[in-house]
């Protein structure tokens, strides 16, 4: 039987992340910035382009699968896989209310991605588990047990604290951030601003999670994975490990589950 090839899409506030699966195994993702605007017909040749290497073109996808949070891009997502991929297109949303019990009230209000971190978080963990995915926004979401959707909590993103940092004052600058070790004595502006975010939002983290904590009966698992979880990881104490493949997991979970 011949391997199925699937394009799995993550569409964030600020990046969207595509994933090529070959029958469940992630094979290779691509992280571009979200453009609202965007056609598919500027779309059709980028993904061509990627698609060439592994001597794919555009009519070899099995289906595509969308995550989004930004509704303005789903549609030209939709026209790209009518008129260019010619597959399957799923809504990953619809897919993943059919996938995990949710014990939340309204549903349909839960973020698609949320959902899709949670179905891929219990694959891997099989147990209780707590997921920090720092994006746009800074996400934690619960997992019980028998991998329910619990509920969880909602915080500012780190680069929205950056940004409002510089948007309301006068005289601090835009901070932008690096993979260097961080005091959290700043010796000049830039340095203060890096220390305040990062252990400020670590502390953030941390004081969630063992809130978080105490409505489980048994210690869940701790998961960092968003573009900026390295940031916060290795000055938190309560993120235990690292997996920055989640969403793409809970996407070829769901792919694999509908077709």
């Amino acid at each position: 039987m011949s391997s199925k090839y699937y394009l799995a899409v993550d569409i964030g506030n600020t990046h969207s992340v595509i994933g090529l699966l070959k029958d469940n195994e992630i094979i290779r993702s691509w992280r571009i910035s979200t453009n609202k605007n965007i056609t598919c017909h500027e779309l059709a040749p980028i993904i061509a382009f990627w698609l060439h290497p592994f001597d794919l073109d555009l009519n070899n996808l099995s289906g595509t699968i969308i995550s989004s949070v930004v509704p303005p891009v789903n549609q030209v997502w939709l026209e790209l896989a009518q008129n260019y991929f010619k597959c399957p297109f799923l809504d990953a949303h619809d897919v993943a209310l059919k996938i995990i019990d949710i014990l939340y009230p309204r549903p349909h209000e839960i973020g698609t991605d949320r959902l899709i971190n949670a179905i891929g978080a219990y694959q891997r963990i099989k147990g209780p588990c707590i997921i920090a995915d720092f994006g746009t926004a800074t996400t934690f979401d619960c997992v019980s047990e028998k991998g329910e959707y619990l509920g969880g909590s909602i915080a500012p993103g780190i680069y929205m604290s950056l940004e409002a940092l510089f948007s309301a004052t006068s005289k601090l600058p835009l901070v932008r951030l690096d993979s260097k070790a961080v005091s959290p004595i700043g010796k000049s502006t830039e340095e203060a601003i890096r220390s305040g975010i990062l252990y400020g939002f670590a502390g953030l983290t941390d004081r969630i999670i063992t809130e978080l904590e105490k409505t489980y009966e048994h210690p869940p698992t701790v998961i960092a994975t968003g573009g900026l979880a390295p940031n916060i990881f290795s000055l938190s104490q309560k993120l235990q490990c690292m997996m920055p493949d989640i969403t793409m997991e809970g996407l070829s979970i769901c792919i694999q589950t509908a077709l």
